[in-house]
């Protein structure tokens, strides 16, 4: 059947679904999990939500985050675009009775306008053909005063021209891997998780021991995390085709547009997270 979803590449999708089976996210610790977990949710308002609060997770993967946030509220939709990562969420939640699961985009949640009492995408919308009005199809679904937290890739905005140097290194290196098959992108991450980001990681792991500033050091983020991880991020980094970034003021300027206001930002990283409320 001929894919009439505009806002949707079907082979991104695929890519992800690939990833998610290779990296189901059962090699993470529950401890790194929940850490990870707070990086990205540390500005969600949980206090704002009702008893038994019912929300989506837009682009669900594996369902990393969907096992945390499901143990707080009362009804949780896992949406994802690729069978093959719903698949994985499904086994990922099969002991969370409150979670339900739908095979949709984002210009096709499959959920009424105005009835959610909170909503999240995270590390999704950066990877549809057009960003904005995937941010709006996610709003709309939204009840008034409903908070929603989204992360989009940044646009190195916080960031010297050194830095930015590098990262278009990286991203020409990117433009190739992710056109291979999935083996040999695989393949190909994996050697820059263990040749590139371990190095890296681990260096600046010494030097913040040392009392040293380590936050503009390429992948300093890494610092503390586990080899999974870094073998995680290395295959969504250089397996990825379509990739968009944003400065904090564009995604700002986004969000207000898509019908958010009291748009916060998290000051730490990943960059950049930021949480909004409906109108």
């Amino acid at each position: 059947m001929q894919n009439t979803q505009t806002n949707l590449d079907q082979k991104v999708a695929d890519g992800f679904g690939d990833e998610w089976s290779r990296f189901d996210q059962t090699g993470l610790s529950t401890r790194e999990r929940e850490d990870i977990f707070n990086e990205y949710f540390a500005i969600f308002p949980w206090d704002k939500l009702p008893a038994q609060a019912v929300g989506f997770d837009l682009g669900c993967g594996s369902g990393r985050w969907a096992q945390v946030v499901s143990t707080r509220v009362g009804t949780l939709h896992c949406i994802d675009a690729s069978d093959a990562a719903l698949a994985v969420a499904r086994r990922n939640l099969s002991t969370q009775s409150n979670c339900q699961f739908h095979h949709a985009s984002v210009e096709a949640i499959p959920l009424a306008d105005g009835s959610a009492d909170f909503g999240y995408s995270l590390g999704v919308l950066h990877h549809v053909p057009d960003t904005m009005a995937g941010l709006k199809s996610c709003v709309a679904k939204l009840k008034p005063g409903a908070p929603f937290l989204v992360y989009l890739y940044y646009r190195f905005d916080n960031r010297p021209l050194w830095f930015r140097a590098i990262w278009g290194l990286s991203d020409g290196l990117r433009r190739v891997t992710s056109k291979l098959p999935h083996g040999p992108r695989y393949l190909c991450s994996q050697v820059l998780a263990g040749l590139v980001y371990w190095p890296l990681a681990r260096g600046a792991n010494l030097l913040s021991k040392l009392g040293l500033r380590t936050d503009t050091i390429p992948l300093s983020y890494y610092k503390d995390k586990s080899f999974y991880v870094m073998r995680t991020d290395a295959l969504d980094r250089f397996g990825t085709r379509l990739e968009q970034r944003f400065t904090r003021l564009e995604i700002k300027h986004m969000m207000e547009a898509a019908g958010l206001r009291d748009v916060t930002f998290s000051p730490d990283t990943p960059h950049w997270c930021a949480v909004g409320i409906k109108n």
